[in-house]
């Protein structure tokens, strides 16, 4: 058995992308599709976000209105009377414009508590806590002849408005 040597030639092999199967565009064309459908989707969700989130100056701005109109509406005859509501007005206030919690908390805690009316310049929280101070001794102590309850309200809304504009 004689065998002749030409009968082993290497051969030169097929191309590979002639061994895969034709796929076309399509998935080029739904790559595109989906990047489209996306970009819409997020400029969408950008759009309603912008209308959902609430105008922290224009709730500030109610808060205030509400607390100008419960002021307005306190005519108690008692210094003491004055001061507890002029508080509650007040502290109320803080909770609505700066979700402050010092609507329920006592004046010591109030006081004790470092992070209190954080969102506010040094100025607006030196003024309130001179002011709560004021009350404080006005709510725990017997009525005074000289405490007058239109100077209360007078005090109360000075301080409504330098804490209207304190916020940094």
């Amino acid at each position: 058995m004689a065998e002749t040597a030409d009968t082993y030639q290497l051969l030169e092999p097929d191309p590979p992308a002639d061994l895969l199967p034709a796929i076309g565009d399509w998935p080029w064309l739904l790559g595109a599709l989906l990047l489209v459908l996306g970009l819409v989707a997020a400029a969408i969700f950008i759009q309603l976000r912008k209308r959902i989130l609430p105008d922290p100056n224009a709730h500030r701005a109610a808060a205030k209105a509400r607390a100008l109109a419960a002021l307005d509406a306190c005519d108690l005859p008692a210094a003491r009377e004055t001061a507890i509501r002029a508080s509650l007005i007040i502290r109320s206030y803080l909770a609505d414009a700066c979700a402050e919690p010092a609507l329920f908390e006592t004046h010591e805690e109030f006081n004790a508590r470092h992070d209190a009316l954080a969102p506010l310049s040094d100025d607006a929280k030196l003024a309130a806590a001179q002011f709560f101070a004021k009350l404080a001794a006005m709510k725990y102590d017997r009525d005074s002849p000289a405490a007058d309850p239109r100077g209360i309200i007078a005090e109360s809304r000075t301080l409504l408005d330098t804490l209207h504009r304190g916020f940094i």
